[in-house]
């Protein structure tokens, strides 16, 4: 069966041009999520952002890498879009996630020795 394409117009799904909050990525990540499980491959539209943050981008794009692997997202995940400045953020996020992945304990101890000194 051949896989269809679904646009997901972020504008669309937050009703703002700023893509900032971690809520209205959780929002964006819920939206894909249910449209790659119902077999789509996502064209994810960045058109008429004006304003995007490492906050939005993890929770819309980087959490989806603890339910795919990159090889699955890098098939049914296309960005549209991005504005080039945006591009940086995007490597940063899903780099950032790639390695939380690969080593999750040695970040949560880090993070808890950073935190609680243990």
């Amino acid at each position: 069966m051949e896989k269809t394409f679904k646009t997901i117009k972020v504008i669309d799904v937050i009703n703002r041009e700023s893509a900032v909050s971690s809520d209205d990525g959780e929002n964006v990540y819920t939206v894909i999520l249910e449209a790659i499980k119902e077999g789509y491959i996502v064209d994810l539209d960045f058109s008429n952002i004006t304003l995007m943050t490492t906050a939005f981008l993890n929770t819309a794009i980087g959490q989806l890498y603890s339910v795919y692997s990159s090889e699955e997202l890098n098939t049914s995940l296309k960005l549209k879009n991005v504005a080039q400045e945006d591009g940086i953020l995007f490597k940063k996020v899903v780099d950032r996630a790639k390695q939380y992945q690969a080593n999750k304990k040695g970040f949560e101890d880090s993070a808890n020795n950073a935190i609680y000194g243990c």
